[in-house]
Parts: C-alpha cells; sequence; structure tokens
C-alpha cells in the first residue's frame, strides 16, 4: 500500500486538471469494479455491485485534487507571477518548490518584505523558472503547477504533499480491493475540484442519488506543540466526522460508524472540525438529501508541502471502511 500512496501523492494533478492521477486511479481499480466512467466534470465513478436485499446505494467520495498554484504574469525578466487553486498559505509558499504541468519546475520567492518578521502576501511573491527573460520562460499565462517534495517515511510515520486528499483515494483503493462481499450497491467516486468548492462531489451527489453516502478526507490534529485545541492525534485511529465547518453529519450515521469501529476493536477518535470541510457536505445537500458522514485521517500540517499521516491509522481506515460497506445498514 506505501508504493500506491506514493504514486499518488508524488502524481501532480491540482484542481480541475486531476486527468494524471485520474489514469493512476483508474489503472488501479480496473478489474475491481462492475463499471467505471467519467462524467463531464472529471469525477471518476466505479460502482461495484447491486443492491441486494435489505441492501442501499451507498456512495463513497474521496477527491483526487490537490492545491496549486496558476500563472498570471510573466515579466520582462522571466519571473512568473502566479495565483493560487485552492486553500495556499502564505507562510508555506517562501522557498517552496512546484512543478508545472508540463514538467517546468520552479522555486517561490518573494519581494523584499517591509519588515523582515513579516510574511508577504501572495501577490508580492514570485516563481522562479530558471529563465533569464520572457522569450526563455517556459510557463505561460495560465499553466498550473503543484507543490513538488519527496515522499518521506519517519517510522510509522508518512510525509509529503498532497496526503490531502491522495491518502484518503489510497484508502479507497484498498478497502475496494478487500471487499470480498456486500449486500449494497457501491459507488467509489474519486472527486474532482474539491479544493475550489466541492464541485466534482456536487455534481456526482446529484447524479449517483445515493440513500447513505461517506466522505473520506483528512482532517487537521491537534497534537503538535500549542497547536489547535482539538481531541484528534497522529496515531490514535480513525477520526469520525460529528461536525465541521460545514456540515453536522448525521447522528444515525455517527452511531453506525461507532458501532462498528467497536465491534472491530478498532481505536476511533471523534472529529469536531471548527474549519473547513469535505465532499460529505455536498452530498448531504443532493437532491432532497442524503444521510452522510465521514471518515477521516488524522493529518498534520494540511495545504503545506509536507503533510504527514501515520500509516497505523490508515490502515486501520481502511478496515473500518471496509467492514461498513460489506454488512446490511440499518440507521437507527
Amino acid at each position: 500500500m506505501k508504493q500506491l500512496i506514493q504514486k499518488l501523492v508524488e502524481t501532480v494533478a491540482p484542481s480541475g486538471y486531476e486527468a494524471p492521477v485520474r489514469e493512476v486511479i483508474r489503472a488501479e481499480i480496473a478489474g475491481l469494479v462492475d463499471e467505471i466512467r467519467v462524467d463531464a466534470l472529471g469525477n471518476l465513478i466505479a460502482r461495484k455491485g447491486k443492491k441486494g436485499p435489505g441492501g442501499l446505494r451507498i456512495m463513497l467520495s474521496g477527491h483526487m485534487d490537490e492545491i496549486g498554484v496558476i500563472a498570471t504574469h510573466i515579466d520582462e525578466n522571466g519571473f512568473v507571477r502566479f495565483s493560487t487553486i485552492g486553500g495556499i498559505y502564505p507562510i508555506h509558499c517562501v522557498g517552496a518548490r512546484v512543478q508545472f504541468l508540463n514538467g517546468a519546475g520552479g522555486v517561490i520567492y518573494m519581494e523584499k518584505p517591509d519588515a523582515p518578521d513579516k510574511v508577504p502576501t501572495i501577490d508580492r511573491m514570485f516563481i522562479d523558472v530558471g529563465a533569464s527573460d520572457r522569450a526563455s520562460c517556459p510557463v505561460k499565462v495560465g499553466d498550473v503547477a503543484a507543490f513538488v517534495r519527496p515522499y518521506l517515511e519517519l517510522g510509522d510515520r508518512l510525509v509529503s504533499k498532497a496526503m490531502d486528499d491522495r491518502i484518503a483515494v489510497a484508502v479507497m483503493i484498498a478497502s475496494l480491493k478487500e471487499l470480498k462481499s456486500s449486500p449494497h450497491e457501491i459507488y467509489f467516486v474519486f472527486s474532482t475540484q474539491e479544493e475550489v468548492g466541492l464541485r466534482g462531489a456536487t455534481v456526482a451527489g446529484y447524479d449517483v442519488d445515493p440513500d447513505l453516502a461517506l466522505a473520506v478526507d483528512v482532517t487537521r490534529t491537534g497534537d503538535t506543540p500549542k497547536g489547535v485545541k482539538m481531541e484528534v492525534a497522529l496515531g490514535k485511529g480513525p477520526a469520525i466526522k460529528v461536525r465541521d465547518g460545514g456540515m453536522l453529519a448525521d447522528p444515525r450515521v455517527i452511531r453506525w460508524m461507532v458501532a462498528a469501529a467497536e465491534k472491530l476493536g478498532l481505536p476511533y477518535q471523534m472529529e469536531v472540525l471548527e474549519g473547513g470541510t469535505t465532499d460529505a457536505r455536498a452530498i448531504q445537500l443532493s437532491r432532497s438529501g442524503v444521510p452522510a458522514g465521514c471518515l477521516s485521517i488524522p493529518t498534520r500540517y494540511i495545504h503545506s508541502p509536507s503533510e504527514m499521516v501515520d500509516f497505523r491509522d490508515v490502515q486501520q481506515c481502511v478496515k473500518l471502511l471496509t467492514a461498513l460497506v460489506s454488512e446490511p445498514v440499518k440507521l437507527e
């Protein structure tokens, strides 16, 4: 599974430009599902099984896009000005390296700051692509890029850009491989453009029209020095979302997930996230409404070039997700 994770996180595919990672995913799941299709917004939708007696149409959604940057101007010396695609924080940018979809690399740096202790805004940063003038610049206006940083293992801790949300994609693929039988018709949706407004999940939720839905996504932790006050930590198991900045998880879905974790003897954590949201918000509001929740993977340093997860949490998420969709579901 670690090889799969590395392959996924090292693929460059920002929001709206998910084709490279979509092809990686398609190759991994070919032969494991009954139907694979790509919709108009680029979502990869894979169906496994049909509803049996007591079965449901279940939608699992993990987004395959990542945050990125887009070139807005090339100056006469070949420096690239840029804007953001998704939630990129200036504090993570200075000195970061990026790779454009055309293969060109670059280093983000900044104009001289007004004060040495002030982080400049994005409009005072630029990307140095090694060009000496506009004509030799390998990047043009409209080209997109993502952070690039080698995948790293620190014991059980895995570090890379794009763990948000490729680690969830890996969990869904692994669960699909582990799933032996189910009374349900299950749609594994690898969604697009989550980082810019849950756009892929919005249309996929309407298309699939599920009876029940789970997003699979990362969540922040409260286990770093003087960090946020939050009861989620690395290495303490999957997190079951109760609330985030965009939704309240269905209490029946929460109880179903807790009961499954306890039946398996898996550790779990209850997640109350004060900011941010997931595909579950969009699916929950689709058509006439969908009971929805989220299986969250604890992650440090979200939306930085070095996001960190614990591989034990990841493995436990696979076990829990597989168990959830393997048995009949009765929401109570």
